[in-house]
């Protein structure tokens, strides 16, 4: 108080505010609301003011709280929306609205939170695939992007021979989607096939919301033969030899970016070269990637027809990721479309459907009066 008293008498004998602000340690706002307050009430404007607020609107009346905790006791399932209705006939008008109702119950503890859904197919246990020769697996990733000297996104597609580390491509793609699959096709046409390929669950290779996981990519893997070995989400450790190798990537290539997208690509060509034929490996002995892999004898012109059991029906999913059964039509996936599934009849109203020998889950449909349909179902190649 002497202190606002000091301060405004000296203002009244002709001192300047904005200098006895800095002196009395004061923002030049406090000094003018002072004096204007002491020349309107004198003495008494400079007297403490409560800080507290003239409205509360957030505060609710008791009677209304304990009505909604009442409410929500009676009806534990029922959220704020509907109890606020309810309260709507006892209150009137002095009814809280749906968010007060809400906070009302977040305070009181007696909100229940919703468990996180998990996404329909997650990997809980790590890949217990091990490679013994060349060729059995493949990993495959995309190494994490960056940018070249004109600001263009590197983000190069890595496949690597899990058995010889032999890295059959590292590839800069645009795009994830678009480009993936004409890189792949490259490879089993130079390589062969392999018999299972590893990745994480990250798009193109996996998609977490469709049945089995699989991606467009993933099912056109599954149509030729190759096994789909998938990591556990965050456990970069499940493919650690690749991620290893993404580290050499950056250490050797990434540290330095490239004046553009194409002189990027030509150096990690050349790191690809030294990587597999002049880099020796300790795991291997000493030897390079290149003096152990060898290409795979399986073709994609040798792959067979699935053949499915005689009891299953055999249907192609169209383009809109759906199949018949009869006349009624039912979704099956996305990512799918135009390969043939088995549905296996499991009772009148379930059916189970595969994708060669993956199964996909089981699927309610309509009353079957005749299950013979399953038994003389056409045989198309897959």
């Amino acid at each position: 108080m002497s202190l606002k008293i000091d301060f405004v008498e000296r203002v009244q004998k002709g001192e300047k505010i904005a200098p006895l602000c800095v002196e009395f340690g004061i923002s030049r706002t406090t000094g003018h609301k002072w004096v204007k307050r002491f020349e309107e009430l004198g003495y008494a404007g400079l007297d403490e003011e409560s800080r507290r607020p003239k409205t509360a609107p957030f505060a609710t009346a008791e009677d209304v709280v304990m009505a909604v905790l009442d409410a929500r006791d009676a009806h534990p399932r029922w959220g704020p929306q509907k109890l606020q209705i309810l309260l709507q006939r006892r209150f009137g008008e002095q009814t809280p609205s749906e968010r007060t109702v809400a906070r009302i119950l977040a305070r009181a503890n007696r909100v229940q939170a919703r468990r996180r859904r998990r996404p329909a197919n997650v990997v809980e246990r790590a890949p217990q695939e091990r490679a013994e020769m060349p060729n059995e697996i493949w990993t495959a990733d995309y190494k994490g992007w960056w940018r070249a000297s004109n600001g263009q996104r590197c983000e190069p597609l890595t496949v690597r021979d899990a058995f010889s580390r032999f890295v059959l491509t590292i590839t800069i793609c645009p795009t994830r989607t678009l480009e993936s699959k004409a890189v792949f096709d490259r490879l089993f046409q130079k390589y062969g096939l392999p018999g299972a390929m590893q990745c994480d669950n990250g798009v193109p290779f996996v998609s977490v919301r469709s049945r089995g996981g699989i991606s467009a990519l993933s099912a056109w893997w599954l149509s030729l033969g190759i096994k789909l070995v998938r990591s556990r989400p965050a456990c970069p450790q499940d493919n650690g030899g690749h991620e290893r190798m993404h580290r050499d990537v950056s250490a050797d290539v990434q540290s330095v970016p490239a004046a553009n997208r194409d002189s990027q690509q030509r150096l990690l060509d050349r790191w690809q070269q030294e990587f597999n034929h002049v880099r020796p490996h300790q795991a291997l002995g000493g030897k390079t990637p290149a003096e152990v892999y060898t290409p795979s004898q399986r073709r994609i012109r040798d792959c067979q027809p699935f053949n499915y059991p005689e009891t299953f029906l055999v249907t192609k999913v169209t383009h809109r990721g759906m199949f018949f059964i009869r006349e009624d039509e039912y979704f099956l996936s996305g990512s799918l479309v135009g390969h043939h599934v088995g549905i296996e009849l499991l009772d009148d109203f379930h059916v189970k459907a595969w994708f060669r020998d993956l199964d996909l889950g089981v699927i309610e449909v309509e009353p079957q009066v005749d299950d013979q349909i399953f038994d003389r179902a056409p045989r198309p190649t897959t």
